[in-house]
């Protein structure tokens, strides 16, 4: 097997806007202004995630390489016309006055004196608790696919505005390529990288985000890189170590997997763990040697969101 370094020739970049949505990707009704779209959500993954502090307010200030791949969500949204936001069907373990895509829609709402309401349907393939963002994806996916439904011609940079009151990993959802992300995730830097391929590995287990940030042995004085090129190999994610301790089902994936690459790690606060190839026969072969009571798939990244063109 080729393994691929994490963050293999990563560069800093020009900025994404103005880039076409894949045609494949995006479906919306034909003739005027359409009522109805239904788009994917991809996931996220951290190449590398370093804790370099933590402010006053008990926000911790990170510094992580995200990049988008392709397992996404799929997002059905349709125009209202009595001003409403809902949702259509359940979406299991997360109640709508806690569904963050519904959230981002109010906010939207409010933020752009917008009449229109919406009804949204969300088709979850991202695991919950797994690292990947999902519902920061669906949240930032609805800012932009509400951008073009109610044709708000709202600019990236208003929407991220928007997408900083949610949650820390929804403005990078919202920036919409691979980024290299400061401060609580707010500043965002954006980064090229050739396509790697992803063996990820799923531990039965959910893990909560705030429970690691808030635990006393979490390392959080990795010092903030220099520099905007990263080598092969750069990096950690300092969130690993909390979660294999409380989870050793996590520890048991990542460690299958640092056998078949060097680079293998986890991706945000668990419990997803990855290991990157430079060829896609490699990344398969690392997931049908995956013992059989874990889950695996594979993924690629993506250079760009697929909803790039919304705003």
């Amino acid at each position: 097997m080729t393994a691929a370094g994490p963050s293999q020739a990563a560069r800093a970049a020009g900025d994404p806007a103005g880039r076409r949505a894949p045609r494949e990707l995006v479906k919306q009704a034909s003739g005027g202004p359409p009522r109805r779209l239904v788009v994917p959500a991809p996931a996220k993954v951290n190449l590398f995630l370093h804790v370099t502090g933590r402010r006053g307010d008990g926000y911790h200030t990170l510094e992580s390489l995200f990049t988008l791949v392709d397992l996404a969500d799929t997002l059905t949204l349709e125009t209202r016309d009595d001003g409403a936001v809902v949702r259509s069907g359940d979406v299991p373990g997360v109640p709508a006055d806690e569904d963050l895509a519904l959230r981002a829609a109010r906010r939207l709402q409010e933020a752009s004196g917008g009449r229109h309401g919406v009804s949204i349907a969300i088709d979850k393939s991202i695991p919950m608790g797994a690292g990947l963002g999902g519902g920061s994806s669906d949240a930032a996916t609805v800012l932009l696919a509400l951008n073009r439904l109610w044709d708000l011609g709202l600019s990236r940079e208003a929407l991220i505005d928007v997408a900083a009151e949610l949650g820390a990993d929804v403005p990078f959802f919202v920036f919409g390529q691979t980024a290299l992300a400061r401060g609580i995730g707010e500043r965002l830097g954006p980064m090229t990288m050739p396509t790697t391929w992803l063996a990820l590995a799923f531990p039965d287990v959910h893990v909560a985000t705030a429970s690691i940030f808030a635990a006393p042995d979490l390392t959080r004085s990795t010092p903030s890189a220099k520099i905007d090129v990263f080598s092969e190999g750069y990096g950690r994610n300092d969130l690993a170590g909390v979660a294999c301790a409380r989870h050793p089902a996590v520890a048991e994936a990542l460690a299958v997997l640092t056998k078949l690459s060097p680079h293998a790690r986890m991706t945000g606060s668990g419990a997803c763990v990855f290991a990157p190839f430079a060829r896609e026969d490699d990344a398969a072969q690392a997931v049908v040697a995956l013992p059989a009571a874990l889950r695996g798939r594979v993924v690629r990244t993506l250079a760009r969101h697929p909803l790039a063109a919304f705003a």
